[in-house]
């Protein structure tokens, strides 16, 4: 898969995870674990990107004593996921036309 595809995969994966409520570093990589592995390094990169492009914003709370920086989605995140889903629309039908059995070479 294209390097710039799958990064925007990822984007849009790591914003859904917190799109229904606010998360951490962890309880993301858990939540995404059924459909993709997520090193740290590489979920705290993406985290980093977000919050530069304004689609996250940070708060710390402390946690069993020690401080944890949770991440919320801003308006501009939840658009990022509509752009993805119309995207993805328009990609399945690329992929439908060029996989349909009995196609024509004319």
């Amino acid at each position: 898969m294209e390097t710039q595809t799958k990064r925007g995969l990822l984007d849009v994966c790591v914003l859904a995870a917190i799109r229904k409520a606010d998360s951490y570093g962890y309880q993301i990589i858990k939540d995404l674990s059924e459909i993709i592995e997520l090193s740290e390094s590489t979920l705290y990169t993406i985290l980093k990107r977000l919050e530069a492009a304004g689609m996250l914003t940070t708060r710390t709370a402390e946690h069993d004593g020690r401080l944890r920086k949770y991440y919320h989605i801003t308006e501009r995140g939840i658009g990022r996921i509509a752009e993805f889903e119309n995207e993805w629309k328009e990609m399945m039908t690329i992929y439908h036309f060029v996989t349909k059995e009995g196609g024509s070479n004319e």
